[in-house]
């Protein structure tokens, strides 16, 4: 096998340069992890001393916890008053739970949940952090404790039953057994996006009523100094990465909050404890608000604790005992899908929790990922994008024979992957392609280990699924929204379709309303993740859940005949043209990035107009501290506009110059697009390029990445008029 050998040895030859290049730190290096210089000065008293502090207790100290508790661990939580409706707006309220018969699974609380755990995986690491350039640990024994000692601040503090603690910050271990002691105290956790104004801010603790605000650094501190006087129910603020600049009434430093628990009784909490039923509110989770303000989605603890459990089982995620999943944490846990896949799951299933640096989505993500190996990770079709944009990126600066080499690799195996999915029996170049480049690749990216990669919160295109297949890297979508605790469809290695959102969570259920000649309809689902209703908002919940208790989505889909769910869009960004046209735009605006590689984002423009314009975003660098685009062009950019004859590397020289190849090509692309349309009325006709694309920070972007639509229509509107005022002339 001379050829073989030969292949081998150019691989190891050149795969150093090239995987190398997939890395911030360059060749023969690997980046460590940016440290937070506050970690690394002893004199700081922060929240680090109450971890070592919980690491170096006696044995004596440690076993006398359990005996405090025990009294509720193996007590079943029975719902209370069944005559109770299945929605309330109250945040004291309590709701029926949609039992299944087929699947009548008892509820119990959130502290049930761990303290079950801790019978299995009580000396398991639970939660990993970066600390001077080492990786620390705390077991489930210790998650147990810090989370009971944070209660006991939280109820020192004054922190009322049905009220909030909100906290505002990078995910950390102090988010969680802060969230965790939050519901141990009686309160509702409630996360608020790190991107958030002042006014956000406002908007959510007050709609809340937080007693307490958890803040990471100064910066979200001022945020909170700038609106205390609008906030009744605000009692105190702590902060855990850094020290506030001066000493303040009721702002407190991680480790003074930690010490306030001493003074509460253990008798006490475990009173609080007692008392909690599943069927009350323990989590708020405020919607992106891209239309009006945020809306707070009510999660019970029967919402959280029968989905960790539940749609985990799912997505194939496997408990300690079998095998501990390694997980990163770095998604916003403001967001359902991190807090549900990251936090509570996490507990479910004793899964090892490592946390991502602050600047994780700048760059540093990889790092981590190397230095831990999840077994399971997310990340939102953005993440994973950017993900393949640095791998198109790096193999367009390698050198001929590892890019063939690549480009080889990923052809065998993805359409291995595409013919044959499940089949066990890999042909021998599909192996030595793995063996020899993807294998490599995956090691480079910290995938070596990961067994499940999964996306959800927005829509992801063919190009990105398939290019990952090319890799063997499989990713499972998952369908959900804050109103159902996440996910309500999964897939996983063994519930798999190419492009589709998975099948029904056992237990759950899905109908589609008022369903086309093609079968698609409004996605209405009901079962124990179906949340409790909005806050203070009786009448959107009553728009969200009918009498029967059914949630109304307004997505659009339609399901296989084996049960697979296919999104198409969303009901009101369906576009209905003058001439009474329904338009869903994802599947043309995903039909253009797909032709056209220079494009970063398509958004379809038609409601009531006469005829379909798009606007178009270029695919551009981001700025390493701010993660905004640049005017510079990404390198996959750069090449489409050599193949085209353009000698252009910014964003200004395209538009501001109006290329002509480039415009051409674009042009040529949007045409060819429409050659593939179903009909006339869904032809592009006209069509933009703006000068920047779109960002969270420009506001055409939500904290998940995903498209605020209306957001756009306003902020372009003059472009988007000039379309149709010239159709008049």
């Amino acid at each position: 096998m001379p050829e073989v050998l030969l292949l081998r040895s150019a691989s190891s030859i050149l795969r150093t340069v090239f995987l190398s290049r997939l890395l911030p730190g360059g060749p023969g290096c690997v980046r460590k992890l940016s440290l937070n210089l506050q970690y690394q000065q002893d004199v700081r008293r922060n929240v680090r001393s109450s971890l070592t502090n919980v690491q170096t207790l006696s044995e004596e100290s440690l076993n006398r916890a359990p005996q405090l508790s025990s009294p509720v661990k193996a007590k079943d939580a029975q719902v209370e008053s069944p005559e109770e409706t299945l929605w309330t707006t109250r945040a004291d309220g309590r709701v029926r739970l949609r039992m299944d018969p087929s699947f009548a699974q008892p509820p119990y609380t959130v502290h049930q949940m761990f303290y079950n755990a801790l019978d299995k995986y009580r000396d398991l690491s639970a939660l990993g952090f970066k600390r001077q350039g080492t990786w620390e640990y705390i077991s489930y024994f210790q998650y147990y404790l810090l989370a009971r000692k944070a209660a006991k601040g939280f109820l020192k503090l004054g922190l009322e039953r049905a009220h909030s603690v909100a906290i505002l910050g990078f995910n950390s271990p102090e988010w969680f057994f802060s969230a965790v002691g939050t519901v141990f105290a009686g309160g509702i956790v409630t996360g608020i996006y790190t991107t958030s104004s002042p006014e956000a801010c406002q908007y959510i603790a007050h709609d809340c009523c937080a007693n307490v605000i958890m803040v990471d650094e100064q910066k979200q501190l001022e945020k909170i100094l700038k609106i205390w006087k609008n906030l009744p129910h605000l009692k105190a603020v702590v902060i855990y990465r850094e020290p506030p600049p001066r000493k303040m009434a009721n702002v407190y430093t991680m480790e003074e909050f930690m010490e306030l628990g001493n003074e509460v009784p253990e008798e006490a909490l475990d009173t609080i404890i007692n008392a909690q039923q599943p069927n009350e509110c323990c989590v708020l989770v405020y919607t992106s608000g891209t239309t009006g303000n945020p809306k707070g989605v009510m999660l019970s603890q029967d919402n959280i604790t029968w989905t960790a459990r539940y749609g985990s089982q799912a997505g194939d995620i496997q408990p300690a005992e079998v095998q501990q999943e390694v997980v990163v944490s770095y998604l916003p846990l403001s967001h359902i899908a991190a807090q549900i896949y990251d936090l509570w799951t996490g507990i479910q299933w004793g899964a090892q929790v490592c946390f991502a640096e602050p600047d994780a989505l700048k760059g540093s993500l990889v790092n981590t990922l190397r230095e831990v190996e999840p077994t399971s990770h997310m990340g939102v079709p953005r993440v994973w994008e950017k993900i393949m944009e640095r791998i198109q990126e790096v193999a367009a600066q390698s050198g001929f024979i590892w890019r063939k080499m690549l480009l080889w690799a990923m052809s065998v195996t993805l359409e291995q992957n595409l013919t044959c999915p499940w089949s066990d029996l890999k042909p021998f170049t599909t192996r030595l392609a793995d063996y020899l480049v993807l294998a490599k690749v995956r090691q480079a990216l910290g995938f070596a280990r990961c067994q499940k990669n999964f996306y959800g919160a927005a829509p992801m295109t063919a190009e990105t699924q398939r290019f990952f297949l090319g890799l063997n890297i499989r990713l499972y979508a998952g369908y959900g929204l804050s109103e159902t605790s996440g996910p309500h469809f999964m897939s996983s290695p063994y519930n798999y379709r190419l492009y589709s959102s998975g099948k029904v969570v056992p237990g759950c259920r899905v109908k589609l309303l008022n369903q086309d000649a093609e079968g698609i309809g409004e996605i209405c689902l009901w079962g124990r993740t179906i949340f409790m209703g909005y806050l203070n908002m009786e009448d959107k919940t009553c728009e969200a859940i009918d009498a029967d208790g059914w949630l109304h989505t307004g997505d659009a889909g339609h399901l296989d005949a084996d049960g697979f769910l296919y999104i198409t869009g969303r009901l009101k960004e369906l576009i209905i043209t003058a001439g009474g046209e329904n338009v869903p735009p994802l599947p043309i605006e995903e039909a253009v990035k797909t032709e056209l590689p220079i494009i970063s984002n398509a958004m379809l423009i038609g409601d009531q107009r006469k005829f379909l314009s798009m606007l178009l975003t270029l695919k551009c660098t981001l700025d390493p501290d701010t993660s905004d685009p640049t005017d510079n062009l990404s390198e996959q950019a750069v090449e489409f506009c050599r193949r085209v004859g353009s000698k252009a590397t910014t964003v200004p020289e395209i538009v501001g110059r109006k290329d002509e190849a480039v415009y051409q090509a674009i042009e040529e692309g949007i045409q060819r697009v429409n050659k593939n349309a179903a009909a006339r009325p869904y032809y592009i006709q006209k069509w933009a390029i703006l000068e920047r694309d779109f960002s969270i920070s420009g506001g055409e972007l939500g904290p998940t990445m995903k498209l605020k639509r209306l957001i756009v229509l306003e902020k372009y509107k003059d472009i988007i008029d000039s379309f149709y005022q010239e159709q008049k002339k």
